[in-house]
């Protein structure tokens, strides 16, 4: 039991982070907090990633670069562009790694009001942050698992971040709904989004990328949203212009 709880644990924490952070304030700006809040989530969110941490600046600029050159050659991980979703991970993987290290000159537009923290970065980044987490989750597995089945929940947990992006950047670009008719190939995956957190209503997101809400019909409950508008009452962050609750579409299914 410990075993599951802490896999679900670190599955809605790390993923809290990546669509908080990472994609809601780091790549869209879909509201602003001071650099003090700023600081704290670079820590949480290397807590709560640990091996599988991703720089808040290299992936706002890969996910910039996606929204501007969706579906085409220049996407980091397009389906259309990959034989499989292993080949897809791994490019996106490489694509990442290039603009960490800066290997690849970016275009000035994607680099603009991005969250900094070289050296924190640095060390979150480091093959030896990864290898000591790695060997935190194997001592805890040592620890608390009751049965040998419960050992392939550890690479999962090593690689969550790669899980989570496979699930939106491949699945929710072949299967799913679609409210907007774009000239993208994305869906919405799920109509009620629990397991990402809303990340799921990936056409919505591609319609409107600085919506803090990913939802847009009655049934498509974004989890992050009331946490959002919490962190904005308490004074954590500032939304500066709300977005509706809902917004009339005209849904086509396909």
């Amino acid at each position: 039991m410990p075993v599951i709880i802490f896999f679900i644990a670190i599955w809605y924490l790390s993923l809290f982070s990546q669509t908080f952070f990472h994609h809601r304030y780091a790549s869209h700006g879909a509201f602003k907090m001071s650099k003090n809040w700023e600081k704290f989530f670079f820590i949480f969110t290397y807590i709560t990633q640990g091996s599988h941490y991703m720089s808040p600046r290299a992936y706002a600029i890969m996910h910039r670069i996606h929204h501007a050159y969706t579906d085409t050659d220049q996407d980091p991980h397009s389906p259309n562009f990959s034989s499989n979703i292993f080949s897809m991970m791994l490019r996106t993987r490489r694509i990442y790694r290039d603009i960490f290290t800066q290997k690849i000159v970016v275009e000035e537009k994607f680099t603009k009001n991005l969250p900094e923290w070289p050296a924190f970065d640095r060390w979150a980044n480091s093959t030896l942050s990864r290898i000591l987490w790695i060997i935190g989750y194997v001592a805890f597995f040592v620890l608390f698992a009751t049965a040998p089945w419960q050992y392939m929940f550890l690479p999962v947990i090593a690689a969550m971040g790669a899980f989570h992006g496979a699930i939106i950047n491949w699945f929710a670009h072949k299967f799913g709904y679609k409210n907007f008719i774009l000239k993208n190939t994305s869906e919405n995956l799920f109509s009620v989004d629990f397991l990402m957190l809303g990340e799921s209503y990936h056409n919505n997101h591609h319609k409107r990328p600085s919506a803090i809400n990913f939802g847009v019909r009655w049934h498509e409950l974004d989890p992050v949203y009331p946490v959002i508008l919490l962190f904005n009452r308490l004074g954590i962050i500032r939304i500066p212009k709300l977005s509706p609750v809902h917004i009339e579409v005209n849904a086509v299914h396909e």
